[in-house]
């Protein structure tokens, strides 16, 4: 249940033990939850250093674990801020990329200068896809933005995902939290889990990405219009931004079997707070819709339970509370 705030299934049982019945050493307490020592001590060393266990003034030497209405809520705030600091090291990332990847978009298509290469056409995109899945050796990295993926996406990477898969190759995904709303594309992203690889979530993505073997990337030469093309690039400086790009957001994102904490009635979720920040920004709906990859609908009724929440009659009015809530 709180694997999504950090905590293991150990350290939440060790957790939930001693805020029923603190009594009892390490041998103890590993007997009572079928633990072996070791995983006890490292556990209770992880509850003191996130506060969730303190010194106990009752009995020195013994620990108390902290109420979770408490201890929670200060452990859930750190998250935010350490979310907030690789939020901007991915803005850092992906306008170095950017800068990159612009100074190719002149390439003459479907030639290569300089271990960079411009495709343009889904013919030639997907040919150079298959061409790199066949000859992967260790691990193919994906982002993948903008919420559902097409049906005709999904028909295309299913035989290429299928067989890397099927070698032994690791792959990691990270979709937008927008995806898991779209049956046919959880149905794909559990697809790939039940076959080996690997898939999280996050609420806001950089551009489209797929990194082969550390040595080959491809990306959009303009994310915002697809005719430009793509563009495949195996110089090593490159190659090496993009993968520190990736994993920022993968450290950022929460895997796919792991529920994201839903808002409670004081604290928005990860989306909304994505939401309230791209609007504060200056974004338009329509414009905040597809950076998280969901309608325009659902930005505005997102909106408007946040108002609700917060009390406030006007966008402006929610955006100073939420100011002054510490949400922004």
């Amino acid at each position: 249940m709180l694997e999504a705030l950090g905590l293991g299934s150990a350290v939440e049982a060790v957790y939930r033990e001693m805020l029923a019945d603190p009594s009892g050493g390490i041998a103890e307490l590993g007997a009572r939850l079928g633990l072996a020592e070791a995983q006890v001590r490292e556990s209770l060393d992880q509850l003191v250093d996130l506060g969730l266990l303190k010194p106990s003034r009752d009995s020195p030497g013994a620990l108390r674990a902290v109420r979770p209405e408490v201890g929670l809520e200060v452990l859930l705030r750190r998250q935010e801020q350490e979310l907030a600091r690789q939020q901007q090291e991915l803005e850092r990332s992906r306008a170095a990329a950017a800068e990159v990847v612009s100074e190719f978009a002149g390439l003459r298509p479907n030639t290569e200068i300089d271990g960079a290469e411009r495709l343009v056409g889904m013919d030639a995109i997907q040919n150079r896809l298959e061409e790199l899945a066949h000859g992967l050796i260790r691990e193919c990295l994906a982002i993948l933005p903008g919420g559902a993926l097409s049906e005709a996406s999904m028909t295309a990477s299913r035989p290429l995902d299928r067989r890397a898969l099927a070698r032994g190759i690791e792959m990691c995904s990270v979709y937008q939290d927008s995806a898991r709303n779209d049956p046919a594309t959880l149905a794909y992203a559990r697809w790939l889990t039940e076959q080996g690889g690997q898939v999280r979530t996050s609420p806001l993505l950089p551009t489209r990405l797929l990194v082969f073997d550390r040595t080959v990337a491809v990306v959009p030469v303009d994310p915002g219009n697809s005719r430009t093309g793509a563009l495949c690039t195996s110089a090593p400086g490159i190659v090496a931004s993009l993968v520190t790009l990736f994993e920022q957001t993968w450290q950022a994102a929460v895997p796919l079997g792991a529920d994201r904490p839903r808002a409670s009635d004081a604290r928005p979720s990860a989306a909304e707070l994505e939401l309230l920040r791209l609007l504060a920004s200056g974004m338009t709906d329509e414009a905040a819709g597809k950076r998280l990859g969901v309608s325009l609908r659902t930005v505005r009724r997102q909106m408007a339970a946040l108002m609700e929440r917060l009390h406030a009659t006007s966008r402006f009015e929610a955006g100073l509370k939420a100011a002054r809530e510490g949400w922004l």
